[in-house]
């Protein structure tokens, strides 16, 4: 053996067996007693269904009111993938809020199997999906126990909410961003058949959201063109009509058990917009979004929204849109 071969040998040998990186454990934050009502509280009662669909943001009061309402003023469980322990302090030091507060912080795939972390998502009055990264979300909970008890969870009769990332993750289709990016309105045009569109399926499966993609933060990083081009791209995977709801920051849509909707926001501007995805129609890959007339029906505080369908009764505007060569252009 020549003597740099058998050195590397001799060194190779000398040394320890690298170990792989220990997994991040879970994190954990409780606020209140879950078991009990914290003093100076009402006793929680039944917990009624509901949808609370928040675009990212400053969380309106009303709105959380409202969820801490259909919790029964009872046990709220936040799950996340990177914070969430302020979100717990702030929505049990919320005026008539919840008895208590568990986060759930996850970091690795294998956590959604734990039985204590199951245990507590089973108990839940309440399970609210905090903001964050998405593509984390579909990694860790897609497939696994936990996806199962949040659809167990709605089918029980008990709230769900979610927040930007958290909101998107609750359509039939989403938006998983799964290559590390937020695509913007004029990338997604361009090409809405390309990678960087990521649309997932078969994550949840809520009735009340069927047929709908969403998306956050909407004015505010105008995201009409990419969600356009995830309504387009959604319908050529799945086959069926998707219809697009995008939610402005610091606005909510609260969903009752029969589908009527009501939006909450602080500012008189604040809106849900809704995007009939019948005129959107792919071209192939690597080709620029094209259409003619896309329906876009604005929804604000004095409007009725009703889902799955999304009919909007008193919308605050109808607009109609045309994509050319990958421009949208609003139509006179």
């Amino acid at each position: 053996m020549h003597r740099p071969a058998l050195l590397l040998a001799l060194v190779l040998l000398a040394s320890p067996a690298r170990a792989e990186e220990p997994e991040t454990p879970p994190e954990f934050y409780t606020f209140g007693d879950p078991a009990a009502p914290s003093p100076g509280r009402p006793s929680p009662g039944k917990p009624t269904p509901g949808l609370l669909l928040m675009g990212g943001g400053k969380r309106d009061r009303s709105a959380l009111q409202w969820f801490f309402a259909h919790a029964g003023r009872g046990h709220v469980v936040i799950i996340s993938a990177s914070y969430g322990k302020d979100m717990g302090e702030e929505f049990f030091r919320t005026p008539d809020g919840p008895a208590s507060v568990e986060v759930i912080v996850f970091h690795a795939r294998s956590q959604s199997a734990d039985p204590a972390i199951l245990r507590k998502l089973a108990r839940a009055d309440a399970v609210f999906i905090a903001g964050g990264d998405q593509a984390r979300y579909v990694r860790f909970w897609q497939g696994t126990e936990v996806a199962r008890l949040l659809d167990a969870h709605v089918v029980s009769g008990k709230p769900l909410g979610g927040t930007s990332a958290g909101l998107a993750v609750l359509g039939e289709a989403l938006y998983g961003a799964m290559d590390g990016n937020s695509i913007t309105s004029p990338e997604a045009l361009a090409d809405p058949l390309g990678p960087g569109v990521t649309i997932e399926r078969d994550f949840l499966h809520l009735v009340r959201l069927a047929g709908i993609i969403t998306d956050s933060h909407f004015t505010q990083r105008d995201r009409l063109g990419r969600l356009f081009a995830f309504v387009a791209k959604a319908q050529a995977l799945t086959g069926k009509p998707i219809t697009g709801i995008g939610i402005d920051e610091d606005a909510a849509l609260m969903v009752e058990a029969d589908g009527t909707a009501r939006l909450a926001s602080p500012h008189r501007d604040g809106a849900a917009w809704i995007v009939d995805g019948s005129a959107l129609r792919l071209s192939p890959q690597g080709a620029p979004l094209t259409a003619n007339s896309v329906t876009v029906t604005l929804a604000n505080a004095a409007s009725t929204v009703h889902l799955p369908s999304a009919r909007v009764e008193n919308p605050a505007a109808i607009r109609r849109y045309e994509v050319r060569a990958g421009k949208l252009l609003l139509k006179p």
